[in-house]
């Protein structure tokens, strides 16, 4: 095995140089502290087999609980007994090395603890062993979460070291413990001491044990194995001088294509899959074959590729299987993985990094295991399920989660930390109400969700372990007519892959937002795409991979073939491709030519196939109706040319083929396209009623034996075309049928049978047999020998392991074959065969090898000598396995004609060829050569073929032949007894009518007839009887039909709106039909009505966002409110404030309010003037100004004039109420449907009216008609004019009679029904003959019977509307010659009733004609609606295929749509809030304005103070500018009383500091706290208050300032934000355009159909129409004209804006000349009032400050204010009296009301005092013991009492709340009151 790194290959290197590249290839380390391994490097392998056997017996047999020295945290209790095998401790720790420098990893011996022990898969939760612990686990990826190493120092060795867990034990390969006995052997003494500490160390409590520092072992990067010391070789005989290369591979026919994943792709052209014991890689370019062989020879389970296609792992079966990973190109073995499960694995998969891999093991163990597959390491492992498991993968988001489906189950994994460290936890799938299904099929979705298939094809979506959601299409059809058996997540769609071969594309976001809307847990949804593979096509999985640049999909069918698809959905979309085509299943057959290098084989998929094993490939193929089950190659004394192959079917049917060269054919002559082999049928018969089992030709080549499961053997004499000879029953189904060579005297028959049978019969001659009943053969000589096993009787069990050699015994007639108890008088030991028994055995041509295929695939080579077979020549054989071990047993085994090759083809649907010690240059020389067609091959018509698999076989055909003559005779007794029955029945009639004609008094009555009236009684009650038994029995029947004839009128009658109704002409042939109409269906509407809804809800909300715009720009235009604005509302309130003085101030304020109106009028002219002339300055345009309006025609007209945007032009902009969508396009193609609909509806009702008054007509002319005749018996014949006709009413005119049925109807149905059956030769078969089956006389078919069943109909209601009721003759009298007078009236009668004749012909004929013009009418309409139809039906495909297209697109608009539409909202909200931010810095500006103004009055006001001449004005304007220090006020809620230093300023409060200010020089300084000498006292208080108030301004100044500033930085800020954004959304605008370009360019791909008449047609080339018509454009008439028109329009316009550009040319300059004028006239103006203003005041003063200047409104205002405040007061006041009065009103009324009640109360008591008084006197004389006051009355005194004195209460409350009322609001409630009795207050 060579470490194969960095290196060349031939290099060679030292040992200890090898070691050492290993070493620094890794993590450095110091070798010298290990004295073990440098040992092991320093001494190669010298083991002999001897010790290689002992090193394999221990791996097998293994005994040592665990033997890591990194043992995992054990349990209390639990103890590592290392020191019992000290060969295992060495061995896991150092590494072999070979004499050649080539590094043996070891692998981890197991032992029989390890196996999984077994119980209940069913738990939640599966807690399993840690093979590593977490030191050792040295994660990589830190998606894994797992703890590094924590060891002092690592020795990186190439052989890894894998701790295993609790009852698991380290194995060591085969091929690897060469170095194991000589490590041993040099370390003995080392691990004797490292015996005894570990049994000091067990001795020790647990809690004191220290768990041994260990180093971990990591394997070098460049590390690999050697493949020929790993793959499996022959196995050859020790001794027997067999050569180990007897037998070479060359090629592989076959596919396993049943196999789970059984293909793979490494890169573009390279497929990968699995063949038996190879693995095969297949070029698609030069469809070369690789192969790697497994390393175990049991076979290969499951291959996997990693993620970055540079490694792929194969994962082999047999007892304790390895992964080997490989590397590609290279394919070197890169890692084995040893110990995952028992037998075979099931399935593995990468992680998404590649760092992890998952494998499952199948039967019994079911282990999933995880590995760190490049340190050869099980990281965790568990039982994943107790059925078999399919598949286990990796969460693509998650890698800590896994999930793993098979027979019933799905289980969702995670790797969680626990205080026992990493474990592995298993959740089972509960299915709850959905019934359990397999799961081939899952996905893990991005957020943790899984998908899985189903049995039945729908989709189950998991969410925490339970089904959320089922999946279906509308109408509950199923996703997929079948199983899903993958499920594929691809750029955010998810594709299905079912076995129906459809291909599906759903919409991901759909399925994961999916839930259930109801209780049965369905959800119906459409899928997006869909592609049909193949009709016979079952898809089990699909593969991507990219070819330049686009994605490709290879697809494997589990029906024997490999596809490539392209899943891209567009216009463009390749069809599927069918690269190879395979046999699918076990292949039954196969058969060598006996000429040529050719095989032929068949199988139960319907196919034969023939390859030529020499080129490699497979010539040709022929399907049938059923499937092969045996095949041969006739021989060359049949045909020479070896051009025939005679094939056995399932259906007993053979099938005799001949294979040609169709080259050779003169038909073909000169084509390029025809294959080198074709197939034809040349005769087909069928012996046999069960599959044909055998076939064979005799060696004379005279007679073809067939055998079959029938149990019997049949003869064909060999000719041109094969007859029939007979055949014979044998004791059992025939297993094998062989003919005695020529070395026998005599040709004869050996029949094998499969219940140990054994016949021998001669060849049957052609004409010898009596075969005019029956074939079968009766006489001829038979020997049998049945085997009676020995082997049973010895060891028990089957009797396979022997040859034996038997012999026939003598025929004794007596005993039957099946008593026979014979045995062999020899066997033959066959070697390893008890258990693996011999399925073929084939010789070759010189009969010197002996091949046989075994049953686990294994192809043994017996050399022969002497040609004998013998115990001594069985010793030595050479045994290699090709097929699968578990179900690749061999079918049939050959080798050509020339001993050179041998071929296999086996149940695991391969097929292999082999080198036969045959030098490959020999094979190069080699050609296969296909027989020549024969001469007469072309002129020969098609053999007939059997297709029927129930048609009669050979024999049953002749059985029934004789069978259809005895019922023949049978029938023709039954028809003499017919015939003389009536015979008698006529003569009969003839006695009755006898009778009649008698005379009354000698007639006998019927009754008399009679030979007793009690025969007709007891016939009439036994028909009564029988009448109500067939009801009874039929009623289950009749229940059934009449449920039947509901669905089928619901399913094909309810739905048909209208059918189709043909009317026909009455004088023309002329016809008109209606148009079959379906019904739209509610869910349409349902449909249509949403997307209205939808419409009406998406222009809701864009009204709604459109209101919103205007609100904001509404409110941006508020926010910026100038300050004439302002002024202007101070002014409005201004009047209503002068109203208030005038109502509260009287004369006082009179003169104050006249100043005040006089300066507001000013001030509002003023600011009047103001606002006009700024907007007079805003309305001046800029120099340089241009219109909008005018830019944007400008920039239109550029764009657009003289130019016809074409939809084609690659600058098209595609305006925004012309764009398309998906929705659109579903809208528009409903608006078609209901357009369409409503056309052909309204048509559907003028033809039935036409119809309708088609069947008047005929009434109206049957009445004529009836009158016309009745006229024509009254005139001469010569008189009388011939009858027009009377239309008839076709079937086709009345559909709906079809369904109006009554008894008669249904009576004359079922004769017509009988009469089908006796014109039919099909007879029913009696019960004894069930066995024959088949039609033999043609019956006439359903159309003739409809055919004359409607001309019979129709000619019976012909007839019956043709005959007129007869008028009874009346006798008339004899009367004389008539006079003149009546003469006279007979001349006008004649002349009246020949007018009427002529008018009523006339009448008729007008009525036909006005029908017929009618319905030429409506005709002419119709097929005009015909064209529109069909223009509709093309403009709806049309349409449909934009609909397809647009749905592919949608997905990608929708995402740039709701980006846009994301960036226009964003650049919205930006701009509103850039405009607010102007407005509130505007606002700021106004107010920095309004106090720079109250600034400039405060110094004015200064001024007016000094006066003039003050000597102290320098002083006092220092003291007002001083900058003095102030803090600012703080408002403290609570702490008013506090104060707070000056000191004590932070960065948070609003301070302002500044320095003081010398206004003159540095030396002079000045106290402002004192007044002056001789200075005014009050001007100096005067002047610090103004100071106050000047820095109060500076500070509001400062702040507002601050706030502008920060608004200005934010508005910036926000600015260029919004540069970005509205980038961005230009881009994605461009984005969209494109895309919409780029789907409108799509668009205009698709084929519109015009329909044009040549008129219309008018692109002429040299005054021709040009064939080619791609250049052309359709226009419409509209358009055309508009563009003509167009032309003269712009030609004025371009006139009128000469014109007006003349007029404004002028205009500009008068308006020039205007405006130098003005300019002088304002110059002379502003002088003149500026001489004006200082002739009166001396200066130029401020005219508007002059006119405002007021009195203090501030103060006036808060005087008004105050009195208005009095006055509200006051009314307040009076409102309160008003209340109190009114609720003192109130009380007075209910205190009255109250006392009238009690008043009322008062009387009714005392008048029932005086009641009761009258009542007891009248009662004192009643007796004793009513003198007393009786209970009653008491009770109802105490009730009156109790209510008195509640209504007293009341009264006082009352009394109490006005007094309360009438000092403050107050009220007191009176306590609750019981409720009153009725019969108290009545």
């Amino acid at each position: 095995m060579e470490a194969e790194g960095p290196r060349d290959a031939s290099e060679e290197e030292d040992p200890e140089e090898s070691r050492q590249q290993d070493l620094e290839d890794g993590e450095k380390s110091d070798i010298s502290k290990d004295p073990e391994t440098k040992l092991d490097t320093e001494k190669p392998n010298e083991s002999s087999t001897e010790g290689k056997e002992e090193s394999e017996k221990e791996s097998i047999e293994g005994t040592i609980p665990g033997d890591d020295l990194n043992q995992p945290d054990l349990a209390d209790g639990e103890k590592s007994d290392i020191s019992k095998d000290p060969e295992t401790e060495l061995d896991t720790e150092k590494p072999n090395v070979s004499a050649t420098g080539e590094m043996e990893v070891p692998e981890n011996e197991s032992s029989d603890e390890s196996k999984p022990r077994k119980g209940s898969d069913q738990e939640d939760q599966a807690d399993v062993e840690k093979f590593d612990s977490s030191k050792d686990y040295a994660g990589e990826q830190d998606a894994e979460k797992i703890p590094e190493p924590s060891g002092e120092g690592e020795v990186k060795s190439s052989a890894p070291k894998e701790p295993p867990g609790e009852g698991e034990v380290s194995s060591t390969p085969e091929g690897q413990e060469e170095g194991v006995e000589k490590a041993v052997e040099s370390a003995e003494a080392d691990t004797s001491s490292v015996q005894e500490e570990e049994e000091e160390d067990t001795e020790k409590p647990p809690e004191r044990e220290k768990k041994p520092e260990t180093l971990e072992r990591k394997i070098s990067e460049t590390f690999f194995y050697n493949y020929e010391d790993l793959c499996s070789q022959p196995f050859v005989t020790s001794d027997s001088g067999i050569p180990i290369n007897l037998l070479t591979l060359i090629h592989s026919f076959g596919y396993d294509c049943t196999k789970r994943a059984n293909l793979l792709l490494l890169d573009s052209q390279t497929l990968l899959y699995v063949a038996g014991n190879q693995l095969v890689l297949l070029d698609l370019k030069t469809k070369y074959q690789s192969y790697l062989r497994s390393s175990s020879g049991g076979g290969i389970g499951i291959i996997t590729v990693h993620p970055s296609k540079q490694y792929f792992s194969v994962g082999e079966k047999g007892w304790k299987p390895n992964i080997i990973i490989y590397e590609f190109p290279s394919l070197k073995p890169y890692r084995i993985l040893r110990g995952g499960t028992e037998e075979a694995y099931a399935f593995a998969d990468f992680n998404h990094y590649g760092t992890l891999l998952a494998s499952v093991g199948s039967s019994p163990d079911y282990m999933l295991t995880i590995w760190d597959w490049k340190q050869e390491k099980i990281v965790l492992r568990s039982k994943a399920f107790s059925q078999d498991v399919y598949k286990v993968t990796f969460s693509p988001e998650n890698e800590e989660q896994l999930t793993t489906s098979g027979s019933g189950h799905i289980k969702f994994w995670k790797m969680a930390h626990t205080f026992t460290g990493l474990k592995l936890q298993g959740a089972l799938g509960r299915f709850g109400k959905t019934a359990v299904t397999d799961i081939v099929g899952y996905v893990e979705l991005p957020d943790g969700k899984v998908i899985s298939g189903s049995e039945w094809g729908n989709l189950l979506l998991w969410e925490g372990g339970l089904i959320k959601v089922e999946l279906c299409r509308t109408g509950h059809r199923p996703c997929h007519n079948g199983p899903v058996n993958q499920l594929v997540l691809d750029e955010g769609e998810l594709v299905t892959v079912g076995g129906d071969g459809y291909i599906r594309v759903w919409d991901f976001e759909t399925i994961d937002a999916a839930d259930s809307v109801d209780d049965t847990g369905l959800l119906e949804m459409d899928h997006m795409n869909e592609l049909l593979v193949g009709k016979n096509v079952n898809l089990s999985s699909i593969m991507k991979i990219h070819e330049l640049g686009q994605p490709i999909w290879y697809a494997q069918d589990s029906n024997g073939a490999i596809w490539k698809l392209d899943l891209s959905f567009s216009n463009v979309t390749h069809d599927p491709e069918c690269l190879f085509t395979f046999h699918s299943g076990k292949i039954e057959a196969m058969g060598v030519s006996p000429v040529t290098y050719l095989m032929a084989t068949t199988a139960l998929d319907h196919s034969v196939r023939i390859y030529d094993f020499i080129g490699n490939c497979q010539l040709t193929e022929i399907k049938f109706k059923q499937g092969g089950t045996a095949l041969t190659w006739a021989p060359r004394v049949v045909n020479p040319k070896g051009g025939l192959i005679a094939v056995g079917f399932e259906d007993g049917v053979v099938r005799i083929i001949e294979v040609y060269d169709p080259r050779g054919l003169a038909i073909v002559a000169g084509r390029t396209n025809v294959g080198n082999a074709e197939m034809r049928l040349k005769q087909a018969f069928k012996p046999h009623t069960a599959a044909v089992t055998a076939l064979a030709y005799e060696r004379n080549g005279e007679v073809l034996a067939t055998g079959s499961k029938d149990k019997t053997v049949f003869f064909f004499a060999v000719e041109d075309k094969y007859e029939p000879i007979g055949y014979i029953c044998v004791p059992g189904p025939v297993q094998a049928l062989q003919w005695s060579p020529l070395s026998h005297a005599e040709s004869m028959l050996l029949v094998l049978c499969e219940n140990g049978f054994a016949l021998q019969v001669p060849a049957p001659i052609l004409g010898e047999q009596d075969t005019v009943s029956t074939y079968e053969i009766n006489d001829l000589p038979t020997q049998y020998f049945h085997f009676c096993s020995i082997k049973s009787r010895i060891k028990g069990g089957y009797d396979s392991g022997y040859l034996y050699h038997c012999a026939f015994s003598p025929v004794h007639h007596e005993i039957s074959p099946e008593s026979r108890q014979d045995e062999p008088f020899e066997v033959i030991p066959m070697e390893n065969t008890d258990d693996n028994p011999i399925q073929r055995i084939s010789f070759c041509t010189s009969k010197l090898l002996m091949f046989c295929g075994m049953k686990d695939g294994a192809v043994r080579v017996y050399p022969l000598q002497d040609k004998d077979l013998s115990a001594d020549m069985m010793n030595g054989y050479w045994s290699f396995n090709m097929h699968d071990n578990d179900y690749g047993q061999i079918q049939d085994i050959y080798s050509s004609y020339d001993d050179r090759f041998l071929v296999t083809c086996g149940a695991d649907s391969n097929i292999f060829t082999f080198n036969i010690l045959s030098p490959e240059d020999i094979q190069r020389e080699l050609k296969a050569k296909v027989p020549s067609p024969r001469g007469d091959l072309e002129k020969e018509k098609t053999a007939e073929d059997i297709e029927d698999p129930s048609a009669y076989s050979i024999e049953n055909a002749k059985q029934k032949k004789e069978y259809d003559q005895i019922m023949k005779a049978a029938g023709d007794k039954k028809n003499k007894k017919r015939q003389e029955l009536i015979i008698l029945r006529h003569e009969f009639h003839h006695l009755l009518q006898r009778n009649m004609e008698l005379p009354k008094h000698m007639q006998l009555h019927r009754e008399e007839f009679e030979m007793d009236h009690r025969i007709r009684e007891e016939m009439d009650r036994q028909t009564a009887q029988r009448i109500q038994l067939v009801q009874k029995e039929l009623a289950w029947d009749q229940e059934k039909h009449r449920i039947g004839l509901q669905k089928l009128q619901s399913r094909f009658r309810d739905t048909l709106e209208f059918d189709t109704v043909v009317v026909h002409a009455i004088g023309s042939s002329h016809q008109i039909s209606t148009y079959r109409l379906l019904a739209i269906s509610e869910r349409y509407y349902k449909a249509r009505k949403q997307s209205q809804r939808g419409k009406r809800r998406t222009s809701k909300l864009a009204k709604e966002a459109e209101q919103r715009r205007e609100s904001q720009k509404e409110t941006s235009q508020a926010g910026g409110v100038t300050e004439e604005e302002m002024e202007a509302d101070k002014l409005k309130k201004r009047p209503q404030l002068q109203g208030a003085i005038g109502r509260f101030g009287g004369n006082r304020l009179e003169q104050v309010r006249k100043i005040m109106e006089k300066a507001d009028r000013a001030k509002a002219k003023i600011m009047q003037r103001r606002k006009e002339w700024d907007e007079l300055y805003k309305s001046k345009p800029s120099d340089n100004y241009e219109n909008p309006k005018d830019v944007q025609d400008i920039k239109e007209a550029q764009e657009n004039m003289g130019d016809f945007k074409l939809k084609t032009a690659t600058n098209y902009k595609i305006p925004e109420h012309m764009r398309m969508n998906a929705e659109k396009k579903k809208m528009q193609l409903r608006s078609l449907e209901v357009a369409i609909h409503e056309k052909k509806l309204t048509m559907n009702k003028w033809i039935i009216s036409l119809r309708d008054l088609k069947v008047a007509v005929i009434e109206e002319i049957i009445c004529l008609v009836q009158e016309l005749k009745s006229i024509k018996s009254a005139l001469d014949a010569s008189e009388q004019l011939p009858i027009p006709p009377i239309p008839q009413l076709h079937l086709e005119e009345t559909p709906e009679k079809k369904f109006q049925y009554d008894n008669n109807i249904l009576l004359k149905f079922k004769q017509e029904e009988e009469n089908k059956k006796r014109l039919s030769e099909q007879v029913e078969e009696n019960a004894s003959f069930t066995v024959f089956g088949g039609k033999f006389l043609h019956a006439p078919s359903l159309k003739e019977i409809d055919s004359s069943s409607r001309a019979s109909s129709v000619r019976s209601m012909r007839i019956g509307s043709s005959v007129i009721p007869m008028q009874p003759k009346v006798f008339e009298i004899e009367k004389s010659e008539p006079t003149e007078m009546e003469l006279e009236i007979l001349k006008r009668e004649k002349i009246r009733n020949i007018y009427l004749q002529e008018t009523l012909i006339k009448r008729i004929n007008e009525l036909v004609i006005t029908f017929d013009a009618e319905l030429h009418l409506l005709r002419h309409q119709k097929l005009k609606l015909d064209t529109q139809m069909k223009c509709a039906d093309l403009r709806h495909i049309t349409w449909f295929e934009e609909l397809l297209l647009l749905k592919n697109f949608e997905k990608h608009e929708d995402t740039l749509q709701e980006r846009v539409n994301s960036l226009t909202n964003e650049v919205e909200e930006m701009q509103w809030k850039l405009d607010n931010y102007l407005s509130q810095m505007e606002d700021k500006k106004y107010e920095i304005a309004k106090l720079q103004e109250r600034e400039k009055a405060l110094y004015a006001t200064f001024q007016a103070s000094l006066g003039e001449n003050n000597k102290f004005a320098s002083f006092l304007t220092k003291v007002l500018k001083k900058k003095i220090k102030r803090v600012k006020k703080k408002d403290v809620e609570g702490d008013r009383d506090e104060e707070e230093d000056s000191d004590e300023e932070s960065d948070d409060e609003s301070s302002l500091e500044s320095d003081e200010e010398d206004s003159g020089s540095e030396d002079e300084v000045f106290d402002d706290s004192v007044c002056p000498k001789n200075c005014d006292e009050a001007l100096f208080e005067n002047t610090l208050q103004l100071r106050e108030k000047r820095l109060d301004i500076e500070e509001a100044l400062v702040e507002e300032k601050k706030v502008i500033d920060n608004l200005k930085k934010e508005y910036d800020a926000l600015a260029k934000k919004v540069k970005v954004v509205e980038a961005s959304l230009d881009t994605a605008e461009g984005e969209l355009e494109a895309f919409q370009r780029e789907k409108q360019q799509r668009l205009n791909e698709l084929h519109v159909v015009v329909p044009l008449k040549l008129h219309q047609v008018e692109y002429v080339v040299n005054g021709e129409l040009p064939t080619d018509l791609s250049q052309t454009l359709v226009f419409t008439n509209q358009s055309l004209e508009y563009l003509q028109q167009r032309i003269m329009v712009l030609q004025h316009e371009k006139l009128e804006q000469r014109e007006l550009y003349k007029q404004a040319r002028q205009q500009h300059k008068e308006l020039i000349r205007d405006r130098r004028e003005i300019e002088i006239r304002i110059q002379r103006l502003e002088e003149n009032c500026n001489q004006l203003m200082l002739m009166k005041f001396g200066r130029v003063v401020d005219l508007e400050a002059l006119q405002t200047l007021s009195v203090n409104t501030n103060l006036e205002e808060l005087k008004i204010k105050m009195m208005e405040k009095e006055h509200m007061q006051a009314q307040e006041l009076k409102k309160w009296e008003e209340k109190i009065f009114e609720l003192r009103q109130r009380l007075m009324m209910l205190m009255k009301e109250n006392t009238g009640k009690l008043q009322q109360l008062n009387s009714l008591c005392a008048e029932k005092q005086g009641l009761e008084m009258k009542l007891d006197a009248l009662q004192n004389d009643l007796g004793a013991e009513f003198q007393g006051p009786r209970k009653a009355e008491i009770q109802e005194r105490e009730r009156l009492i109790t209510l008195v004195q509640l209504q007293a209460q009341e009264a006082e409350v009352l009394k109490e709340e006005i007094t309360l009322l009438s000092r403050k609001d107050g009220r007191i409630f009176p306590p609750p009151q019981p409720p009153c009795d009725t019969k108290i207050l009545n």
